[in-house]
């Protein structure tokens, strides 16, 4: 009898193995067929980015490794590395990538956080007043930025503006606060325009990531008596990590290389001058192609960072977020 349940029990785990092998092969084939899918339904939109932005990036890193002023174009000269080294021993470089840094990571952290609290909003309301809600959330991201600037440089304006006359009760504010007459105060400024502006985008990056959540785990959570706090820590920020990824790393690449904002509020005094604006001056402004050339790459090696520090940084499991087991 011993011999009989042993023989059951082997022929039971071989099937249970061969089982387990059908579904690997499954999932595997499945994922191989989306990763198809992907290609075939991205791959035309990334050779048409990869034809137009080759060209000009490599174009750009050619031009960085000469001394090249427009001015003179008879005397450019190869330099190799050494346009990179004035401008990483450069002061001025060095501030505006404090600058362009600090802008991204504190805009970036306040429009996850309102952001979600935005999609929250969104994703419980009633049904009958989320197209309402959503219309109404979106209308700042629909105004091109370049408009959006203006407005929040005019309502500042110690001149034209109606900040200060509004808000004159608020302790440090009076009429004849100069609000870009500072640095703090400037970047203050632009970091409410940028979050004015662009929280909506995140807000609905997060909805989808909430869309995705079964409601039989909060509801599950719920019965078993966890607290409204550790549901979202425990349940909903989790089950949510891969559209907080894209929403962080989308948010943090824009807002890195912010310009607009900056360009029409203060044009770069006052210590508000941003990475693009500094390469937008060299280039344009006093005509050094090699130079501006050698700032931007150094912007994209920065944009690339960011990218690699970010997926990095939350580690998510695609396969897991698919519901699939390793």
């Amino acid at each position: 009898m011993s011999g009989g349940r042993g023989r059951g029990a082997a022929v039971a785990a071989e099937q249970d193995s061969g089982r387990d092998e059908a579904a690997t092969a499954a999932r595997s084939d499945r994922a191989k067929a989306e990763a198809r899918l992907g290609w075939m339904l991205a791959g035309p939109a990334f050779v048409v980015m990869l034809a137009v932005t080759l060209y000009p990036i490599l174009q750009a890193v050619y031009e960085s490794l000469f001394k090249f002023r427009l001015t003179a174009p008879d005397e450019r000269s190869f330099v190799g590395l050494g346009n990179y080294g004035v401008v990483l021993s450069d002061p001025v470089f060095l501030r505006s990538l404090a600058v362009t840094t600090g802008i991204m990571i504190v805009t970036v952290v306040i429009e996850v956080v309102l952001g979600f609290a935005l999609a929250l909003v969104m994703h419980r309301a009633i049904k009958s007043l989320r197209g309402v809600l959503r219309t109404a959330i979106l209308v700042p991201y629909g105004i091109i930025t370049v408009v959006s600037a203006f407005a929040w440089f005019y309502a500042f304006d110690i001149n034209s503006g109606f900040v200060n006359s509004w808000f004159d009760w608020v302790p440090g504010i009076d009429e004849n606060l100069n609000w870009f007459a500072d640095t703090w105060t400037s970047l203050a400024v632009i970091i409410a325009s940028e979050v004015w502006k662009t929280t909506p985008f995140i807000s609905l990056l997060l909805l989808a990531g909430l869309a995705q959540i079964p409601t039989e785990l909060e509801e599950a959570a719920s019965v078993d008596g966890a607290t409204w706090w550790q549901r979202m820590r425990r349940v909903v920020i989790p089950n949510m990590k891969a559209a907080i990824m894209v929403a962080v790393l989308f948010r943090a690449l824009d807002a890195f290389r912010i310009f607009d904002n900056v360009f029409i509020m203060t044009n770069g005094a006052h210590g508000t001058e941003v990475l693009s604006l500094l390469a937008y001056k060299t280039s344009i402004g006093r005509l050094e192609i090699g130079m501006g050339s050698a700032i931007s790459v150094l912007l994209f090696l920065c944009v690339i960072v960011i990218c690699v520090i970010a997926i990095k940084l939350f580690k998510v499991d695609l396969a897991g977020a698919r519901g699939e087991q390793k």
